[in-house]
C-alpha cells in the first residue's frame, strides 16, 4: 500500500509500516512545516492514503469539502509509540483497502470508516 504520513505521525509507525512492505513517504523527512492543504493535495495527486494525527484534516474534508483520496486519522493518545505502530500496522493490514475513498479514524480498540458521499 502507498501512504503519505503527516509529520505528526510517530516515526515508529512509519518504520513499522515500511518494515511490513508499505511504501511510506514521510512529510517529516521531506518537507516539515508545509501547510495541511498542500499535504492533502500531494496525497491526492499521488493517489495515496494520508495518515495523520491532526484533526484539522477533518475540517478540510468535511467543512471545506476538499477532495481526498483517503484520510486516516490516528487518535491514539495515551498509547506508547511502539503500541501505536502495532495498532496502525494491524489495522492497515486488515482493512487498508477499505480506507481508500474514505475518512477513517483509528482509536484504541476501534476503527471507523466513513466512505465519501455517505
Amino acid at each position: 500500500m502507498n501512504l503519505l504520513a503527516d509529520e505528526g505521525v510517530e516515526r515508529q509507525i512509519v518504520e513499522q509500516l515500511r518494515a511490513d512492505g508499505h511504501h511510506v513517504a514521510y512529510i517529516a523527512e521531506m518537507s516539515p512545516g508545509i501547510r495541511d492543504e498542500i499535504i492533502l493535495a500531494q496525497a491526492n495527486s499521488e493517489r495515496v492514503l494520508l495518515l495523520t494525527a491532526d484533526k484539522d484534516f477533518g475540517e478540510l474534508v468535511f467543512r471545506q469539502r476538499l477532495v481526498y483520496e483517503g484520510v486516516v486519522l490516528l487518535r491514539l493518545a495515551g498509547v506508547t509509540n511502539d503500541t501505536k505502530a502495532v495498532i496502525v500496522a494491524g489495522v492497515l493490514g486488515k482493512r487498508g483497502k477499505e480506507m481508500t475513498d474514505a475518512f477513517s479514524v483509528i482509536t484504541p480498540g476501534n476503527v471507523r470508516i466513513r466512505k465519501r458521499g455517505r
